[in-house]
């Protein structure tokens, strides 16, 4: 977990942690990296109800056991009590609840976890709906209740039954919704001091104007946009601008510390052309530039946000304050986004193929507790290297080009390279204009000919370049460079351009660079502090002329935060291991001694080696160790394979695999088994082999995996084994480890009655891959009150659509009539297939959602949830607490003293189990920053949570104490989900068009009904996204994504 997950932009690495090698491999010693130990757990508790029938029927002699009892319990001596108030979105009913505790029967049917295409109708439940036969229309219409914010009416869930609590309204609209307000700070967990990386920001005492900006001719480079402005400012600063010195944020505002001397006022404005090719000579362009006064941005909001006393952040102050803070360091250095690159900030790092890493910082202004604080965070990007354009596809090929033609695939790559690279001559002396590229042209050099007059004489490069400026071109078997937008386009040979320095890389970085720019980025914690504070002195606010001229005024001190390291909790192994339980110390433990509490079955595997320089000897033993480790740590595991371990080549993947598979059931298939597991050793720079081997197994043979790297075969120490048993026993069903107080149900508001704990998230297409679609999955635990297993659902939708669309889907079935289906309702349905129970709580874990988001994802998922219970059983809604995970945040957290080994881990890092909930949180929401686990390398990063909807009323401590036990026993539900939806992307077999760009969806595999064809997710240009293809049924049972 933790800053372990990696889940960056491929272009911008923010320097956490490098990936572990050899892929996701569980941590060193059992700790919680991204294969976790995976604990779960064989005992299913007490349980009743109808499991194994099918459906959601309950008989009502189930349904009168399950009606409530007076209150839920209580969490003794933390925070208050259940049944007690706390500032909510709006106020609530009585606390009666769904239901009281599980019945006492236990089932004996093996929990089956899940994952399926999303929207497949459930077939098993064809002849009757979950509660009622022949029910499929769409849920019914919700009444009506009063806000107390906006006193008007808004639905709701129409009228309750007897001793149901009538649920809060789900918001219309971003006006009527108010997330939750804090319940309190915690106070479970031993308090220290962490230092973060804020800085305190002194609110100023202007006033602040905001201007509207107008520019003619339109511009839509904020580069010249801004080159305008500053030139306006240069000239009538003193005159005209009555001094000021006003912040612009390149589009169509301006700012100013007090009035400017008029209302509306236009200014001429001559600016050299910045050349781009299109024209004979760099031209004198001509601006008019209107400045109107707009508004007044009001401070006085910002001041009682901050103190607690207003609901809502005012956005335009805060906008104001951080264009003001840019506008310095976006004169001195490269911006792009929130972040500012240099070559003068650190060395350069050649990341291969022509590119290399800049170092620079981030930047944004943030209300917290503490008042306004400015958040500085070290990062790192790609730039392409200002080099001759030969020498650089020299390196993107790593081919020398000096005396041959391109290929066919050297030119497509080359393009796809260059294509939008900015580049100046160098064949006129002094005078180097600038162009942009737009192509290649398909003849070489030396044949290609463009028209010089208008009677039709025709001239070759070769002779234009000689001629006119006594150039003799000497690469004429290389095409031209074509530039900028005119027609007939203008040509100019590679030898005479050079790329212009600055030019980040936004494309899809190789496993090379990222790891070349991972390794640039990670630092030690004490280094990491170090430069930020480095770079706060750098920049220098306090002799910042914008700062200044609006009273903004920045410490040069982290802030020190009071945190709470919380405890970890003790883990349940097997009765057989000489180790029945154990108690991790510094978020670490191993397995000696220990058996996993419920040992899986490999009764039959097989292994194919990859790796040619692995040699059979080495892979034979490699597989006997495994064996032995397996079996010692309880899986019921054969010593031996069906068939001895196959050499391969990496590029004959399908093909070995698939005759593998073929040699191996015709041993297997005679005796009425199926294959358990693949073994696969890959190189450990594999490209696109790890992706295929999975996609194959997964889909077309139906088998689990597990990959292991060259290192980790030679290296083959029992630390490496353990951890692949551990990984191997959670995708063949089995349960590492489960938690002690899950099993006692000592664990507030999710062992008390049914819950259910969904994961979601949504992975986006590379950048650069413009019309891949966007690959959503939602997992949900299936086990209570262990809450270990999760089964998952994965959906192709809309091109970089955050939304997940098919949470919740109607649609028309020919035989069937109205037909509800979609993600939730098929994990509900499918946890109380496996426990018997209905879940009375939702608690739902939101991965990847920004800011600016909340409102949206709220809205249309909350929404979604409800109406897929309604659609379940009438009345049926149980309630939700909905959490955003944001991972993808520039917190960190340092320890308050580096040298006091009892405050740090082994890495260096803050402890597991630290969690923040004050100074520079939210002022009034509910949010805290937890880091549940143990470093490794670099600076852990720790998750952000922030609560958008509680209905369940949790307190800080049940919170933060139930989301960082999770992590003790598998991985985060976020995480599981990011996992599903990163490896459905591997299912899609791209399709490459004559531009080089990757066609959207893929085919499917399989019978697609209803749902599928029901979908209104649209790719660019209205095309319809296609369906992932269907897995495998022996592989849908297991989590076999992590």
């Amino acid at each position: 977990m933790g800053s372990r997950r990696g889940r960056q932009h491929p272009g911008v690495a923010e320097g956490s942690q490098a990936p572990e090698p050899g892929g996701r491999g569980a941590s060193g010693r059992g700790g919680r990296g991204h294969g976790g130990p995976h604990a779960q757990q064989a005992s299913q508790g007490a349980r009743g109800g109808n499991r194994g029938r099918g459906g959601w029927h309950t008989s009502r002699a189930d349904e009168a056991q399950q009606q409530p009892r007076g209150h839920p319990g209580e969490y003794p001596g933390r925070g208050q009590p259940r049944g007690g108030t706390r500032p909510q979105q709006y106020r609530r009913g009585g606390r009666g609840g769904h239901g009281a505790g599980p019945s006492s029967t236990e089932s004996s049917n093996p929990l089956a976890p899940d994952l399926r295409q999303a929207m497949e109708p459930p077939h098993e439940f064809a002849q009757a709906s979950p509660m009622q036969a022949g029910r499929s229309e769409s849920p019914p219409e919700a009444p009506r209740i009063e806000s107390r914010e906006q006193h008007k009416q808004v639905p709701v869930q129409a009228e309750a039954s007897a001793g149901q609590e009538i649920l809060p309204a789900i918001p219309s609209s971003a006006k009527s919704v108010r997330f939750p307000l804090r319940p309190g700070k915690g106070s479970v967990g031993t308090r220290c001091l962490v230092k973060a990386n804020h800085f305190f920001a002194e609110l100023p005492d202007k006033d602040l104007h905001q201007y509207d900006v107008s520019i003619t001719p339109e511009v839509t480079s904020r580069i010249v946009s801004r080159a305008i402005i500053k030139e306006l400012v240069n000239r009538y600063k003193e005159s005209y601008l009555g001094g000021r010195l006003p912040a612009y944020d390149g589009r169509k505002s301006l700012y100013t510390a007090g009035p400017l001397p008029f209302t509306s006022q236009e200014f001429p404005i001559a600016l050299l052309d910045d050349d781009d090719g299109s024209g004979p000579e760099r031209r004198r362009r001509n601006f008019k530039v209107v400045i109107k006064f707009a508004a007044r941005a009001d401070l006085h909001r910002l001041e009682l946000f901050l103190a607690g006393r207003h609901a809502e952040a005012p956005q335009e102050a805060l906008q104001v304050l951080d264009i003001v803070l840019r506008e310095l360091p976006s004169a001195r250095y490269a911006p792009f986004g929130r972040s500012f690159f240099s070559p003068d900030l650190g060395r350069r790092q050649p990341l291969g193929d022509g590119l290399e890493s800049w170092r620079g910082f981030y930047q944004s202004i943030r209300p917290t507790q503490m008042g306004l604080s400015l958040n500085i965070d070290m990062s790192a990007t790609a730039f392409i290297e200002p080099l001759p354009v030969i020498d650089f596809i020299v390196q993107l090929l790593n081919s020398d080009i000096h005396a041959r033609p391109l290929s066919d695939a050297e030119r497509v790559k080359i393009k796809k390279a260059l294509r939008g690279v900015k580049v100046e001559v160098t064949h006129r002396g002094n005078m180097r204009r600038k162009y942009r590229i737009s192509g290649l042209t398909v003849p070489t050099t030396r044949e290609l000919t463009f028209p010089v007059d208008e009677g039709g004489t025709v001239k070759s490069v070769v002779q234009y370049f000689q001629e006119t400026y006594g150039f003799a071109i000497q690469h004429t078997y290389l095409p031209c460079l074509t530039v900028g937008n005119r027609q007939p386009p203008n040509y100019l040979p590679m030898e005479v351009c050079k790329i212009v320095e600055g030019q980040r890389y936004s494309k899809r970085l190789n496993q090379n660079q990222i790891r070349a720019l991972l390794e640039e980025t990670c630092q030690h914690p004490r280094e990491r502090e170090r430069d930020i504070i480095r770079m706060v002195k750098h920049n220098a606010y306090d002799k910042d002329d914008y700062a200044k001229e609006f009273g903004i005024k920045i410490s040069d001190r982290l802030a020190s935060v009071e945190a709470r390291i919380l405890p970890a909790p003790r883990l349940k192994y097997n009765e057989t291991g000489r180790e029945k339980d154990c108690l991790p110390i510094v978020g670490q433990w191993n397995m000696r001694d220990k058996k996993m509490v419920n040992g899986g079955k490999v009764r039959s595997w097989m292994c194919v080696n990859f790796a040619r320089n692995v040699q059979e000897s080495v892979v034979r033993g490699f597989c006997h160790e495994l064996a032995v480790m397996c079996q010692a740590s309880g899986m019921d595991f054969a010593r031996e394979p069906v068939l001895p371990p196959l050499n391969a080549r990496p590029d004959q993947v399908e093909r070995a695999l698939k005759a593998r598979y073929h040699d191996a059931m015709s041993i297997l298939g005679p005796q009425r088994k199926e294959l358990d597991l693949l073994i696969g050793i890959l190189p450990d720079n594999n490209g696109s082999l790890y992706g295929d081997l999975k996609r194959i197994c997964e889909i077309d043979l139906g088998i689990v995996s597990q990959c292991c790297c060259t290192k980790q075969v030679f290296k083959m120490t029992k630390q490496i084994l353990a951890n692949l048993a551990l990984k191997i026993n959670v995708k063949v069903g089995g349960r590492n480890t489960v938690l002690v107080d899950a099993v006692s149900r000592r664990i507030p508001l999710v062992t008390d009655r049914p819950t259910i704990i969904f994961g979601a998230d949504v992975t986006h297409p590379h950048p650069g891959e413009d019309s891949s679609p966007s690959i959503a999955a939602v997992v949900a635990s299936q086990d209570w009150p262990e809450v270990t297993k999760y089964a998952g659902l994965v959906s192709a939708q809309a091109h970089r659509q955050e939304l997940i669309e098919d949470l919740y889907k109607v649609w028309q079935d020919p035989q069937r009539g109205t037909v509800s289906g979609g993600m939730i309702r098929e994990l509900l349905i499918s946890f109380k297939r496996s426990t018997g129970e209905k879940p009375q709580r939702i608690i739902f874990y939101r991965d990847g959602v920004s800011e600016g988001q909340f409102y949206q994802v709220l809205l249309y998922e909350l929404s979604a949830i409800r109406k897929a219970c309604a659609s379940l059983e009438a009345n049926y809604q149980p309630k939700v607490t909905f959490i955003v995970v944001q991972k993808r945040h520039h917190t960190r957290l340092f320890a308050h003293n580096h040298n006091d080994k009892n405050s740090i881990d082994r890495s260096g890092n803050i402890l597991p189990g630290t969690v923040v909930d004050s100074k520079i949180c939210h002022p009034t929401e509910f949010d805290f920053y937890l880091c549940s686990h143990a470093g490794i390398k670099g600076t852990s990063r720790p998750a952000h949570y922030h609560v958008l909807w509680d209905e369940n009323n949790f307190t800080a401590d049940a919170l933060q104490t139930l989301t960082n036990n999770l992590c003790y026993t598998s991985i985060p539900p976020a995480y599981y989900a990011h996992l599903a939806a990163f490896r459905a992307r591997f299912y899609m077999e791209p399709e490459t068009s004559d531009s080089g760009s990757v066609a959207s969806g893929h085919a499917g595999h399989g019978p697609q009904s209803g749902p599928s064809a029901s979908r209104s997710a649209r790719g660019p240009g209205g095309s319809a996204v296609r369906p992932l293809p269907t897995l495998k049924d022996s592989v849908k049972r297991v989590m076999f994504y992590c």
